[in-house]
């Protein structure tokens, strides 16, 4: 497999006050990675620092063997990473299609936009059932399917989902999890951060579980669903 996105030693700092701390991950193409923990454990904190939203004060981060650390978020989106962040940032007073189109924005190819918003409706008929309304009449499940469909708008080479599951109910939880999974099967690769561990391990290929913003425990999903600290710490178990 191609290595795609590798983080090295990542140390991100708000003010004094380490956040990420010498944290090292690798997503290569075709895989559903998950970064696991609990709130302020720094999951959050590490994608904003791949994507150029937040300052890496040390460490390196590599796209396809090529360093990005430095680079502005607009060069990153560029190059095919696509972040969904936890606030969704939608545009509250445009419709759905208006949102979907602007994730479209890097793309010239009209009939490959035309497809794109076709398996965007695919894979979330009720935002084609919501085309023409605006984006903050939607429900908290429905803003997030927009929040992803702009995303794959734009054809990422790697789509980087925030908490997608955060605030939703149990049912809605299990849909949109479902949907992640089926984009995985679709051979579009996947880093997930999410607070629904063995969810999130069920789908992923491999895991890394933050705590306090350090690397705590690494391996194939199946390992860390079996391990004590997942079972105690996460499961309940």
């Amino acid at each position: 497999m191609e290595e795609l996105l590798r983080t090295s030693e990542v140390e991100i700092r708000y003010g004094s006050l380490p956040v990420v701390q010498g944290v090292s991950i690798r997503v290569n193409s075709g895989q559903c990675v998950s970064v696991l923990g609990s709130n302020g454990s720094g999951k959050s904190s590490l994608l904003r620092g791949i994507m150029g939203a937040q300052r890496v004060s040390k460490g390196e981060i590599f796209w396809k063997k090529r360093e990005i650390q430095g680079l502005r978020t607009e060069a990153i989106v560029k190059l095919g990473l696509v972040y969904v962040p936890e606030q969704k940032m939608l545009f509250g007073p445009l419709s759905v299609l208006e949102n979907l189109m602007l994730g479209a924005y890097l793309i010239k190819d009209q009939e490959l936009i035309r497809a794109n918003l076709k398996h965007v409706f695919e894979l979330f008929p009720r935002l084609e059932e919501r085309i023409y309304q605006r984006a903050s009449t939607l429900s908290g499940g429905e803003q997030q399917m927009l929040a992803i469909g702009r995303g794959l708008m734009s054809n990422p080479k790697l789509l980087m989902l925030d908490e997608p599951s955060l605030g939703l109910s149990p049912l809605l939880v299990k849909e949109l999890l479902g949907t992640v999974a089926r984009l995985k099967q679709e051979g579009i690769p996947i880093l997930l951060v999410e607070q629904n561990v063995k969810e999130a391990l069920h789908i992923a290929d491999y895991g890394y579980v933050l705590q306090a913003g350090r690397l705590v425990l690494e391996g194939p999903s199946s390992e860390l669903l079996a391990s004590d600290l997942i079972r105690s710490a996460y499961l309940g178990l």
